[in-house]
């Protein structure tokens, strides 16, 4: 499988925390979002979900 020349790599990791530098590459940021799996459908595959990073009685 080839890769365009600005398809990122799975395990690309961008220079800093930076927003995206350019149009095109929101684009490519936001196909990977749509692809991205929803908690259910990861527990289906038996897979581990994103932890719940605080719960409604912690946010006192």
């Amino acid at each position: 499988m080839s890769k365009s020349k600005h398809e990122l790599d799975k395990n690309h990791e961008p220079e800093n925390g930076s927003m995206a530098h350019d149009m095109e590459e929101m684009e490519q940021l936001g196909k990977q979002m749509d692809k991205l799996r929803t908690n259910e459908e990861l527990k289906e595959d038996k897979k581990q979900p994103d932890p719940v990073q605080y719960k409604e009685k912690d946010k006192d």
